[in-house]
């Protein structure tokens, strides 16, 4: 085990406290400073962690503060500029940025890259992929106990694409072993208005997204999302042909049905013992010690936020979106309305022939 790495944190929000926690309760970091615009939560951070420097700007942090790590945490549209002030400012060692990596794929792929031209180690927490219960379920389905996957279904209450579907699609990502995706179709209303840490998002949406050889997404998003599943919480539902696995986002434990539980059987883990944000900032430090980045998690996260780009782009102009989708242009809008009566008149193909 290395010497501890000081840390910093920019953004005081949801995000930014998972990590100072998880900093400050590992023994591999210390944790000295943090950012904030706002004044009451700076002081509020410096009373729930003593010691702690705080800063209105994360430039005047950096020059006054520098340290060995930096956990970037605030909203998406801000993460590229910061991330390149703590590459140019500082001789980090190591850095997180949280996930989406960014409001739009471009500039995911380029804070990204970015970073691994330094060489540095990155986290991106999905805590999906930090808990005993979705591992253990990543490797029960990779191991093939359900057969041939075909389908994940997704049904998330009071959520949205880019704020919670980053996670369950970066769970998908993974779930297919980073198989490479072939387009993603979405119809998202906005009855209601809805903002939701600081975006603009669905009231209600459908995703539907499909892998090159075939293997489904389906998520529901929204406002006000029916659930059926066996227990409260988000509702994944994993079918392959040979049985099923259900689960409920945070929560531990799961059910299952294929060969060896012919009737259903309902198992359960044994959690960690520290937080998602730690075991994430933990296994960075790790890659440190043995100076051997490790980018499949953010590349998933990448590929996740490539997803709900395209669910976004795909229910704006009423079309699939292939990937990759920062390449995507969009096509005129068509003169046919699905479910109205053909004319006989204006062109089109006979379905009959296909």
């Amino acid at each position: 085990m290395g010497n501890k790495l000081t840390a910093s944190v920019v953004g005081g929000g949801m995000g930014g406290r998972l990590s100072m926690t998880a900093l400050a309760a590992s023994d591999r970091f210390e944790l000295v400073a943090a950012t904030d615009m706002r004044p009451a939560v700076c002081k509020e951070l410096e009373t729930l962690f003593p010691g702690l420097r705080t800063y209105a700007s994360h430039t005047d942090m950096f020059a006054q503060t520098p340290t060995d790590v930096v956990c970037v945490s605030t909203w998406p549209p801000s993460h590229e500029q910061i991330t390149s002030d703590a590459l140019n400012a500082l001789p980090l060692r190591g850095i997180l940025v949280e996930k989406p990596l960014a409001d739009r794929v471009q500039a995911g792929r380029r804070i990204l890259e970015s970073i691994r031209t330094k060489g540095l180690p990155m986290a991106t927490p999905h805590n999906l992929l930090a808990l005993a219960t979705p591992l253990e379920i990543l490797a029960r389905v990779g191991r093939g106990e359900l057969g041939a996957l075909k389908l994940l279904e997704v049904q998330c209450n009071g959520w949205d694409i880019i704020n919670a579907g980053i996670h369950w699609m970066n769970f998908f990502v993974n779930l297919v072993d980073c198989e490479p995706l072939d387009h993603v179709m979405a119809l998202c209303e906005a009855s209601t208005r809805t903002y939701r840490d600081g975006m603009q998002v669905e009231t209600t949406g459908v995703t539907y997204v499909q892998t090159r050889s075939g293997i489904r997404a389906v998520m529901n998003t929204g406002d006000e999302v029916m659930l059926n599943g066996r227990r409260e919480g988000v509702l994944f539902r994993i079918v392959g042909d040979a049985g099923q696995i259900e689960f409920w986002g945070w929560r531990p434990g799961f059910h299952i049905l294929n060969a060896e539980f012919p009737t259903g059987t309902e198992l359960e883990c044994e959690e960690f013992d520290v937080t998602g944000h730690q075991r994430h900032l933990e296994q960075m430090a790790a890659q440190i010690d043995a100076g051997t980045p490790d980018y499949r998690i953010p590349e998933s996260s990448l590929a996740a936020l490539e997803i709900c780009e395209g669910a976004y782009l795909s229910s704006r102009h009423r079309c699939k979106v292939r990937f990759p989708v920062d390449q995507f242009v969009p096509p005129p809008e068509p003169d046919w309305d699905p479910g109205r009566p053909y004319s006989g008149e204006g062109g089109g193909r006979d379905g009959r022939k296909l």
